[in-house]
């Protein structure tokens, strides 16, 4: 039980601040005038970019042993669909967004490139589909514990 309450609080807490940095914290950043919001995203990013790889580790490593330690108990192919989106959200990162985030994290207003608003609208595309994914996820994980209870 000590493993299912673990793994449902990083990848809760996780999903959380992800789609509060979808849904709001980049959105109103966005509507700062001028380039106001680029220093806010390229702090968020060198903060975040430190952080939420081992979010994202941790909850793939926890619902990885929940999917083994439950096997062949009901539930089980609930976290491994759960294992299976937090892998995809994994090479989401690694593959599309991180670059982005690798650039932007030391953009200044003076600077930033002249399509820095484009390429944040191109992470911020990538990042509701990754939210989509680790939402999903954190639900079979939720399912998971509860049909294996």
């Amino acid at each position: 039980m000590a493993l299912a309450v673990a793994a449902l609080t990083v990848a809760g807490v996780m999903v959380g601040v992800e789609f509060c940095v979808a849904f709001f914290v980049n959105p109103i950043l966005d509507r700062l005038p001028g380039n106001g919001g680029l220093a806010g995203r390229a702090d968020g990013g060198r903060v975040l970019g430190r952080v939420m790889p081992v979010w994202y580790i941790a909850s793939l490593i926890l619902t990885l042993a929940l999917a083994v330690n439950h096997y062949r108990e009901p539930g089980m192919s609930a976290l491994i669909g759960g294992v299976a989106l937090f892998v995809l959200s994994v090479v989401m990162s690694i593959a599309v967004l991180v670059p982005i985030n690798n650039r932007s994290k030391n953009w200044t207003p003076k600077q930033a490139p002249d399509d820095w608003r484009e390429q944040h609208a191109r992470w911020d595309r990538y990042h509701y589909a990754r939210v989509a994914v680790i939402i999903t996820a954190f639900v079979l994980v939720a399912i998971g514990v509860i049909q294996s209870s």
